[in-house]
């Protein structure tokens, strides 16, 4: 039996968890270049080269709301492809996939700028993100067990487990399937009640900090809102980030007023 793309265990790092960019290649160029990778431009080609030997794992939601969102994917694909970085499945990044696939989705929420990017790209990319994009997983367990990825988070049972379900949660947390005053989904906060062995980082949520709880690190710092774009060092616990150039997309609510 093969094994399941989101086990990979066998992978021990050292890692560098990279919060959601949302389309912030500006930033997370100089994130990287602050981790010690080494970027370099070529023509429109980019190769980015891990000098300390270590390995980046995006948390999901690449593209959107950002001005630059195909040059994300081109680093996060190149990496992919020179090994030197793993991504897991965000929900932004599962629309926008559903788009470029030709389904009638909504472009609110920041889809519309990638949109808007994507238009002067030439079908040969387009075939390339797709199929990058449908390799990503909804989860990823790394580092003997001891380490789990997850765009919006897992709860202790369904860590080795793949359905429906999980796949869910691992996008979109753990939903009521109400909204709030401003639209957005209401959620319970999973990681309150969270007592696994293995830490769980995520993001999906923005805060203005990095909210820590029971093993859980949620690292989405809202860099498209004006805030930062963070990444958290494995096994050091350290935690590395730049500021946003500006804010680039306004939310229903303020970075300041988010919390977890």
């Amino acid at each position: 039996m093969s094994t399941p793309t989101f086990d990979r265990r066998d992978l021990t790092g050292p890692f560098d968890l990279i919060g959601d960019v949302h389309g912030c290649a500006d930033e997370l160029e100089e994130l990287l270049v602050l981790l010690g990778y080494d970027v370099e431009w070529a023509g429109g080609v980019v190769r980015v080269t891990a000098l300390q030997g270590r390995m980046a794992v995006f948390v999901g939601d690449l593209v959107d709301r950002g001005p630059r969102t195909p040059d994300v994917l081109r680093i996060a694909m190149a990496m992919t492809e020179q090994g030197n970085a793993l991504c897991v499945d965000g929900n932004h990044d599962n629309k926008f996939a559903r788009w470029i696939n030709g389904a009638n989705v909504k472009t609110a929420h920041g889809l519309q700028a990638s949109v808007d990017q994507m238009a002067a790209e030439d079908p040969a990319f387009h075939a390339r993100v797709r199929k990058y994009l449908a390799s990503l997983p909804p989860y990823l367990w790394l580092d003997d067990g001891k380490l789990v990825v997850a765009h919006a988070g897992l709860k202790e049972e369904m860590i080795g487990q793949m359905n429906g379900k999980i796949r869910s949660f691992a996008l979109y947390g753990d939903t009521t399937g109400e909204t709030d005053g401003f639209g957005n989904p209401v959620r319970r906060n999973w990681a309150l009640a969270y007592s696994g062995d293995a830490a769980i980082v995520y993001g999906h949520v923005a805060a203005p900090e990095v909210q820590a709880v029971n093993n859980t690190w949620c690292i989405d710092t809202g860099c498209c809102f004006g805030g930062r774009l963070t990444a958290l060092r494995w096994p050091e616990h350290e935690l590395v980030s730049v500021p946003a150039r500006q804010a680039w997309f306004t939310g229903s609510r303020p970075l300041a007023e988010r919390t977890r």
